[in-house]
């Protein structure tokens, strides 16, 4: 179904239960460095602990021949980077989806978790046009020690990274930084682009 910088996600069925589900695995598999496998599992303890309509629960943890893994909801549908593809998304559109993702982002904030790398294509759509936030693999507790980011380390996508995100070691990352990604997310959906591109990541930030 897709891959990213740390794992790979594959369309699957849980045969004891005979329902569909994505499973996650650690990309690099027993080659991977034990902070990827760190926040690997951080990223499952962060979504699992967050049982709200609109964001992808976590249905199963595990290992199997030494590659984590863990398996989630499988959302048939489209992500909100494959619908802006298209172009532009009419104003109250837009706004309807903006509300419920907030809304989902507000209830990981109250449980302590920031998302940090909020985007369209971490925004999954179902098939009644809801959607649905995932890939929680930044994802921080709010009350944490920068134990697994190095000092000075540049963590997000570029175009949807708050200034202070963008900045390393000298800002300071919390809610803040989320409703900074959500807004530029909104942007994107009614002009058809982020407010900041440019050619290479480091002139973007």
């Amino acid at each position: 179904l897709g891959r990213g910088g740390m794992g790979v996600v594959f369309r699957a069925r849980q045969e004891s239960l005979s329902r569909e589900v994505a499973v996650k695995m650690i990309l690099r598999g027993e080659l991977a460095r034990n902070n990827e496998r760190e926040r690997f599992q951080a990223e499952a303890q962060a979504a699992a602990r967050l049982d709200h309509p609109g964001i992808v629960p976590v249905y199963e943890v595990g290992e199997i021949e030494g590659r984590p893994y863990f398996s989630m909801k499988f959302i048939r549908g489209t992500t909100l980077a494959q619908r802006l593809a298209e172009g532009p998304i009419p104003s109250r559109e837009a706004a309807r989806l903006l509300v419920q993702v907030a809304k989902a982002i507000h209830f990981a904030h109250e449980k302590g978790v920031l998302h940090r790398d909020l985007k369209p294509s971490n925004i999954l759509i179902d098939e009644k046009g809801d959607p649905h936030v995932t890939d929680f693999g930044l994802a921080k507790q709010i009350s944490d020690e920068p134990s697994l980011t190095r000092t000075g380390a540049i963590l997000g996508t570029p175009a949807y990274m708050a200034p202070e995100q963008a900045a390393g070691n000298r800002g300071q990352v919390g809610p803040q930084s989320d409703v900074y990604s959500l807004g530029v997310v909104l942007y994107h959906m009614l002009t058809g682009r982020p407010p900041f591109i440019h050619a290479t990541s480091v002139e973007t930030m």
